[in-house]
């Protein structure tokens, strides 16, 4: 498949010049790695000559390649041969960064682990994603839901007799983002020092740090918690109300403003001078009351002119999406939040860029998903291969190249 590139001489790329080796699957290696890559590092992600195995995932794993691919290249190489662990190490050693979230051990047995890496690559800095950091725990293998159960965040999300996942990978996901966090750390030390890193960042400190401030809550108000799905609400008005369509909007009221802003535009005056609701407090001691006083306000409304009432109060507000609504977004296709991509089956989609700007401007799409070993030739090329020893290596099964 011929790659498709989009840079251009003003293309905003604050990584240029550093070059990551991604051995990793599933979700929280390559986050980790496609942040790099988002951010102008050449990542080359090392597949197995059938390809990465997410590839060819189904349900609701069948997006996992196509959203954490992009900016990427590919060399598809067999690290079980002995030619293969030479091309890697000689990968390892052209890098700055190498990135591998691998079950314990298996890297160690084809002698990539950090110690055998920093042996010929002190400058490298090597960064584990794991499913736990050192201690008792760390030979277990992890996915997001177990340390979810584990850690607290099924029991906050579900009923107290049905913990339930979150409805997104949030540890694999924030465990890359903190193993990006901690490479450019590394990166921005070896400045001054010339030394590398090993660097881990992991599923289960990751779901304890989210964890963070309902443990504070317990020990600050000597209370057990409570999932977020009964618990009583800390703020006045922070609720989902139903419209007269059938649809449905969260809606908040929560500061003195927003309140006597609410109260004057839906000819609510007496409740501004009524003492239950005097404060933020005392609204939320009356709750029970006054949460289906406002619902009887708003179910008359259709879900649009109500949703526009609120805009106008700045009142926040939200409707209740699925994924797929979001591909219609106003705000993230206008503002450039959505991107074109191009899938390695051939279709054309829509993608969520990094949710950051620097200068107001998004970091682009450069490169669209590769296909399998798409970039063996280039890459092996620039570490100094000549076409017969790639050549050599393709013949023996050792890399694959994908055809012009």
């Amino acid at each position: 498949m011929t790659p498709v590139a989009r840079e251009t001489a003003s293309e905003l790329r604050p990584l240029a010049g550093i070059r990551v080796i991604e051995f990793s699957q599933m979700v929280m290696g390559p986050s980790c790695g496609l942040i790099l890559a988002d951010l102008g590092a050449d990542v080359i992600k090392v597949e197995p000559p059938k390809g990465d195995r997410t590839r060819t995932f189904k349900g609701p794993a069948a997006g996992f390649f196509a959203t954490y691919s992009r900016n990427k290249r590919s060399i598809a190489l067999d690290t079980s041969t002995a030619e293969g662990q030479d091309v890697a190490r000689r990968l390892i050693e052209s890098s700055d960064v190498m990135i591998e979230n691998f079950r314990p051990g298996l890297l160690k047995r084809i002698g990539l682990d950090y110690e055998s890496v920093a042996a010929f690559a002190p400058r490298l800095i090597y960064c584990s994603l794991k499913g736990y950091l050192p201690g008792p725990y760390e030979n277990r293998l992890a996915l997001d839901e177990v340390v979810q159960m584990m850690g607290g965040l099924a029991y906050m999300t579900g009923l107290p007799d049905r913990p339930m996942r979150a409805g997104a990978s949030v540890n694999d996901v924030m465990g890359g983002m903190f193993g990006v966090i901690a490479i450019q750390a590394a990166l921005a030390e070896r400045q001054r020092t010339g030394r590398g890193r090993y660097i881990q960042s992991a599923l289960y400190e990751n779901n304890v740090f989210l964890m963070a401030q309902a443990m504070m809550c317990e020990v600050v108000s000597g209370q057990p918690s409570i999932p977020y799905s009964i618990k009583d609400s800390p703020w006045p008005v922070y609720d989902l109300f139903d419209t007269r369509d059938g649809s449905k909007l969260f809606v908040t009221i929560v500061g003195e403003e927003q309140w006597e802003a609410f109260c004057r535009a839906f000819d609510r005056e007496a409740w501004l001078v009524d003492p239950r609701f005097a404060t933020s407090n005392d609204r939320v001691d009356h709750r029970g009351w006054l949460i289906p006083e406002i619902a009887k306000i708003f179910k008359p409304w259709d879900k649009a002119d109500l949703a526009a009432r609120l805009e106008q109060l700045d009142l926040p507000y939200a409707p209740v999406n699925k994924p797929g609504d979001l591909f219609d977004d106003p705000h993230l296709n206008q503002s450039g939040g959505l991107t074109a991509i191009r899938l390695p089956d051939g279709n054309e989609a829509k993608t969520p860029l990094l949710p950051i700007s620097m200068d107001g401007r998004r970091l682009p799409n450069r490169y669209d998903p590769p296909g399998i070993g798409e970039h063996s030739s280039e890459i092996l090329s620039e570490i100094g291969m000549s076409p017969d020893d790639i050549d050599t290596l393709r013949q023996a099964g050792t890399i694959k190249v994908a055809p012009s």
